[in-house]
């Protein structure tokens, strides 16, 4: 079952000029620690970054339905795993609003897609929602 939806598309040009404006004060409100090392590892930090911080307004977005306000931009951090696909990783209110909307008896998955063209930054990501037992039976 879908709990939520979220999609956002991020102009790169705008996150690289707040990094020139506030180099360390944007960064690090905004990015965890591990996204900005990951970041200078890419021939492209700012489009990596953009991505980021479009993966993070699409969580927003799908995490709205639970009621849960004040989300930290540090509280959704996008990881990559080992295949080179991207992972979303929750604490804070960002995780009290994912356990709000998934339903007892129920685990919830984070599904995003990211994308870049030229200047711009995609993400789109689906919060799903699997029976827990079905999940045990099936392992």
């Amino acid at each position: 079952m879908i709990l939520g939806i979220g999609t956002d598309i991020v102009d790169s040009r705008r996150i690289e000029a707040a990094i020139a404006r506030h180099p360390n004060k944007f960064s690090k409100r905004i990015y965890s620690l591990a996204e900005l090392s990951a970041a200078k590892k890419v021939a492209s930090p700012v489009k990596f970054l953009a991505k980021r911080f479009a993966v993070k307004e699409a969580l927003y977005k799908a995490l709205s339905p639970s009621g849960v306000k004040g989300c930290s931009w540090l509280d959704a951090e996008t990881l990559t795993m080992r295949s080179g696909a991207p992972c979303v990783h929750l604490t804070g209110r960002c995780k009290m609003a994912l356990e709000a909307m998934t339903p007892d008896g129920y685990n919830a998955n984070l599904s995003v897609s990211l994308s870049d063209e030229t200047h711009f930054a995609l993400a789109f990501i689906i919060i799903s929602a699997v029976e827990a037992d079905w999940i045990k039976t099936n392992e």
